[in-house]
């Protein structure tokens, strides 16, 4: 799928639950933004079980991109296909193109697309190291040291809005954060490498409403910098923090657009079926 295009709004009294004023006709595309990836025809497997089914679809550069849908419905396998996190899996094969600023992720060195493209799962996965060794790990696999590292990870802490509670506990173990702080500290680690994309597998599904706040503050912020697709079961998230949100439905892409398009006005049943919850 090419760049989400816009179709005439017609007023939905189910999705409307409360008085709005109705959108704005739009009968142009969406303004166009700079493609950072763009998929191709991709379908993923596992043994001989597709999971994803033929996706094609742009995720624009600056911008949140949420993908929602039910358990099972190929989203996650989706997200890790970007930065072929997939290939780890026995009996994992894809066929179709997944493209990096125009160039096919397959031809990308994958430790350098893995920096390029970094990523923060459901559950936090700190190392067991200090605060400060979680962050510069890959840091220093790269060369960093002395102050040139210690300034980036600090930088880093910061950006995850980490630092301000850690600053003077850095060379304590990462196990005992609480586990919205881990999370954070996972996110200040994929950050430390400064990749163009940065995707996000149920960030907070683990943790309580502050915290989740926290986290969504923090991709407003992020996404001037970074690109950044997520994955979220929480359809109030995905309206809270994404520009533009896809719904996946057994492992088809059923549509992409504008945020506030998918939750006020959807072209598909499907799609209305789901966000209203009718099922999922």
């Amino acid at each position: 799928m090419s760049t989400p295009q816009l179709s005439t709004p017609v007023p939905n009294p189910v999705l409307h639950q409360s008085p709005q004023p109705p959108l704005p006709r739009q009968d142009r595309p969406v303004p166009s933004h700079s493609i950072k990836i763009q998929v191709r025809d991709l379908t993923c497997f596992y043994g001989s079980t597709a999971a994803v089914k033929n996706i094609s679809l742009t995720i624009p550069e600056h911008r949140v991109t949420a993908l929602i849908g039910p358990s099972g419905c190929g989203k996650s396998t989706f997200l890790r296909s970007l930065n072929r996190m997939n290939e780890v899996v026995r009996n994992a094969r894809s066929e179709g193109a997944i493209e990096l600023n125009g160039v096919d992720v397959r031809s990308i060195e994958l430790t350098q697309l893995r920096r390029r493209v970094g990523m923060v799962f459901q559950k936090a996965n700190p190392f067991p190291k200090s605060i400060f060794d979680n962050v510069a790990y890959g840091l220093r696999l790269e060369g960093w040291r002395g102050q040139r590292l210690a300034d980036a990870v600090e930088q880093s802490l910061q950006r995850a809005a980490l630092w301000s509670e850690v600053k003077d506990s850095l060379h304590k173990s990462a196990f005992e954060l609480s586990g919205g702080q881990q999370q954070r500290l996972s996110i200040a680690r994929a950050l430390a490498l400064s990749p163009e994309v940065l995707l996000l597998d149920e960030p907070c599904s683990a943790l309580d409403p502050i915290t989740t706040s926290r986290i969504e503050e923090l991709l407003h912020e992020l996404k001037t910098t970074c690109t950044i697709a997520i994955v979220t079961h929480n359809m109030q998230q995905a309206a809270r923090t994404s520009d533009f949100t896809g719904f996946f439905l057994m492992g088809k892409l059923i549509e992409l657009n504008e945020t506030r398009v998918i939750f006020a006005n959807p072209r598909h049943k499907e799609t209305e079926d789901y966000i209203t919850g009718r099922f999922g």
